[in-house]
């Protein structure tokens, strides 16, 4: 498994969302939990190991993240809210400003080749935003776009997060060029653990994928 240079979060490491994503889709189209335990690497073959239902991908013996399968019912989605709205907050996105990596694929507003997924809050603790679905969509896409609208909703300034572990419900891909809305939720955490869902909507305001994340403050 290799995670692509144009695929970073932080400079120099992958997007946790789609580094997440890219294990997950090895373990076939369940449901799934991914934890990070280091900082992803970019254009390193990673050797992915099993066991039992874990599955691993390393960087020479060092454990990079580790993916399970979850049979459990996908969480309660974030509630939507329609396009227009997504779009004003949007406009209010913090990191357009104040960002801790301004070139993540996800929602970095310093390069014009990522999702430009741009969070904004909503004023009820939840953040939303717009996103149209590129060329080339499949559930790593999902995970992706489900990873930073999470975070966005407890990253303050001066004291930012990556992610720690994600997990993933896929009910349905959008079709490329759909006009989807993306929503984040801050529901609890303890010291430096935030815990966060995130919800992706289609065209018709149809659930097309939900997560549960853990963000650490670093």
């Amino acid at each position: 498994m290799i995670i692509g240079a144009r695929f970073n979060g932080p400079p120099g490491s992958g997007n946790g969302g789609y580094s997440a994503g890219l294990l997950a889709a090895e373990l076939g189209p369940r449901a799934a939990e991914v934890t990070l335990r280091k900082p992803p690497p970019l254009g390193v073959e990673l050797r992915l190991s099993h066991d039992g239902p874990v599955l691993r991908a390393l960087d020479g013996e060092t454990v990079i993240a580790e993916a399970r399968p979850l049979d459990e019912p996908a969480p309660a989605a974030v509630p939507p809210v329609p396009p227009d709205e997504a779009a004003a907050a949007a406009k209010a996105y913090p990191g357009l400003t104040d960002h801790p990596f301004p070139t993540c694929y996800v929602c970095g507003h310093a390069r014009d080749d990522g999702m430009g997924i741009f969070p904004g809050p909503l004023g009820d603790g939840r953040v939303a935003a717009p996103w149209t679905a590129g060329d080339e969509v499949d559930r790593v896409t999902l995970w992706a776009a489900l990873d930073c609208p999470g975070g966005w909703s407890v990253i303050s300034e001066g004291r930012p997060y990556v992610l720690g572990r994600l997990a993933v419900w896929v009910d349905a891909l959008p079709s490329p060029g759909d006009a989807c809305v993306v929503l984040g939720r801050h529901v609890g955490g303890e010291g430096r653990k935030a815990d966060v869902l995130s919800t992706v909507y289609g065209p018709g305001g149809d659930r097309l994928a939900t997560a549960r994340a853990t963000w650490i403050a670093i």
